[in-house]
């Protein structure tokens, strides 16, 4: 005979949090949002962090290196999806391990027999107006010149015009060399009043470029979460048909972190996944896996090894998982059953596994809702979508701005693996959609306000960090009508668009 759980199953807007005492010094500016990220032993520190509890999802719509270095810079990590090839998804990877530590490798690059028309094409598809001209065009040729908005002037230059005849060639060029230190070639650029320092090798062969706004973004960004090395941290998603093929290669790339990207986690696909990498690489490699949505599937995930188990199925805004097979669980139980779960885990192990709330935010409210409930950070995708930032294109639709946003289970991404369960190789119908998103501006600005409003949530119910928020955190279920009186009502709102996304 079928089970029946015990309890209906709540999504995060039948909630609310009532408020806890405040002392002084419960302020949103002494509030700490640094939260684990992989599983620790209790009374030791994990082994990596969050400084903001977010993560971007594994969807190509939301996390490509773009993404991933604007969500770093604020202290989270994107997870570059995997529905690519290896080798794109590894390269992706790269480039976000090779922008931060200060030496960047050079995108923009090409050949001293090129043309002004040629540099203005480079520079439009890369977004970069330093353009590196090498030898053979490649990224670590032999360093001839260097282009800048400064070299050319379109309205009066003729665009055949040769790029040997208007770059500035290497003899006039400050250049810093491999063995040259960041915090030397940032003192260069000072001494010189340099925009950017090429850095080459003893052949002259072009290594890297070193740029003074990232001197400049460091300071500008002390939230962000870099490795040992100095580089922005980055995640890969994965999946349990190609892995012995794709985690090598994103490893080599410098990816920090795994994820294996599914929309139901309890399956021996996971556990085989989980057990090949751990049997191959050890704890060195972390590894996230998921989604579960009850004890079961997290106990399974647990004892397989997972450093971090997601949750949820069908919460998602692009998911319609639970239309077409009936399959899911309002993600705000789900997220309290699976935490409870996690603390009976430590409880009975000594090992805290972090577990992460993946769907159903529609308000900035729910993220603090989510981390009170018990969720240690966030997966979040139509959040992350509407950014300037995200991989998609911005396009004009009946006078508003909007950003195009998919789900991996759409036609349009066909992510077969996410959705496999051992069968053909292909996605046999659809659990998600192609859709569009308003467009909000760059992550940044956004990630500011959203952080501020769950301080303040945090402050309110007396709670100087995530940790305390758990344990101190009162919740109460409301009923329809009062989540009506909880909004503007009887009024005319003046400015409607910006009181929609709360």
């Amino acid at each position: 005979m079928a089970t029946y759980c015990d309890s209906v199953s709540h999504t995060f807007s039948e909630y609310l949090l009532v408020p806890g005492f405040s002392d002084e010094t419960c302020i949103p500016s002494a509030v700490n949002l640094k939260t684990p990220l992989v599983k620790f032993k209790k009374g030791e520190e994990p082994s990596m962090h969050l400084n903001i509890p977010m993560t971007s999802a594994i969807m190509q719509s939301v996390s490509g290196d773009r993404m991933a270095i604007a969500l770093a810079k604020e202290g989270g990590i994107s997870f570059i999806y995997g529905s690519q090839t290896i080798e794109h998804q590894a390269e992706m990877v790269l480039k976000v391990k090779n922008y931060k530590a200060g030496f960047v490798l050079s995108d923009s690059n090409i050949t001293p027999e090129a043309t002004l028309a040629d540099v203005l094409e480079l520079t439009r598809k890369s977004g970069h107006s330093t353009v590196a001209v090498t030898a053979d065009g490649n990224a670590k040729g032999k360093l001839l010149g260097l282009i800048t908005s400064r070299d050319y002037r379109v309205s009066r230059m003729d665009p055949s015009t040769k790029v040997k005849d208007f770059m500035t060639p290497y003899a006039k060029l400050i250049v810093g060399h491999t063995e040259d230190t960041l915090s030397r070639c940032n003192d260069i650029i000072w001494d010189h009043k340099l925009n950017q320092l090429p850095i080459v090798d003893g052949e002259g062969n072009l290594q890297y470029i070193v740029f003074r706004k990232d001197y400049d973004s460091h300071k500008e960004n002390p939230n962000e979460l870099l490795d040992s090395e100095k580089r922005f941290m980055v995640g890969a998603g994965i999946n349990t048909r190609d892995y012995k093929e794709r985690v090598p290669a994103l490893l080599n790339a410098g990816a920090d972190i795994l994820c294996i990207d599914s929309s139901d986690g309890y399956t021996a696909w996971q556990g085989n996944t989980i057990k090949w990498i751990k049997e191959t690489y050890g704890e060195r490699v972390k590894v996230g896996a998921g989604n579960v949505i009850d004890e079961e599937g997290f106990r399974y995930l647990a004892d397989c090894g997972a450093d971090f188990i997601k949750i949820g199925i069908g919460g998602g805004s692009i998911c319609i998982t639970r239309e077409t097979k009936g399959i899911g669980r309002g993600q705000a139980t789900s997220v309290i059953e699976v935490a409870k779960a996690r603390d009976k885990y430590c409880a009975e192990t000594g090992v805290y596994i972090p577990v992460c709330s993946d769907g159903g935010i529609v308000y900035d409210y729910h993220m603090a809702l989510a981390l009170a409930m018990g969720a240690d950070f966030l997966m979040l995708g139509r959040y992350f979508s509407r950014f300037e930032e995200s991989p998609t294109n911005k396009l004009m639709v009946n006078g508003t701005f909007v950003k195009e946003y998919w789900g991996e289970g759409s036609n349009r991404a066909k992510n077969w693996q996410r959705y496999d369960l051992g069968g053909a190789g292909k996605l046999s119908f659809e659990e998600g959609v192609d859709s569009y998103v308003p467009y909000a501006g760059m992550l940044k600005d956004n990630v500011a306000v959203t952080l501020s409003k769950i301080r303040s949530t945090m402050c309110n119910c007396g709670a100087h960090d995530i940790p305390e928020l758990q344990k101190k955190a009162k919740l109460t279920l409301v009923s329809a009508t009062s989540i009506v009186e909880g909004g503007a009502h009887d009024v005319i709102v003046k400015n409607k668009d910006a009181a929609e996304y709360k």
